[in-house]
């Protein structure tokens, strides 16, 4: 099964419902509408809740809308998004890079 690894700080907000979406860079495990997953903190590496993708949608940080912002977690600013990502993946982020946009429904 797939995982997806969240800062510890989102676990709380995934598990609310107050968090139904990710944003990642660089998928490199293929991430589709459909895919049945496992939720993991990326600290500890335990596994917090299984979760089915609703959607799945691709495109520039620079592009960001008001929508795509709905259920993630909000920025200050710009500089702050891609100064967080850049932290995430340890690598210069912009406004050219590419993000895809993953909505997903908790499992009861």
């Amino acid at each position: 099964m797939k995982q997806l690894k969240f800062a510890p700080e989102l676990v709380p907000l995934v598990l609310s419902g107050e968090k139904t979406s990710t944003w990642r860079l660089f998928d490199d495990k293929d991430l589709s509408a459909g895919d049945e997953m496992e939720f993991v903190n990326r600290d500890t590496n335990d596994v917090f809740a299984h979760a089915q993708l609703i959607s799945v949608e691709e495109k520039r940080l620079g592009e960001i809308t008001p929508t795509d912002t709905q259920g993630h977690e909000s920025f200050l600013s710009q500089k702050e998004m891609y100064t967080r990502y850049a932290d995430y993946y340890h690598c210069p982020v912009n406004p050219g890079t590419r993000v895809k946009i993953v909505r997903f429904r908790l499992h009861q």
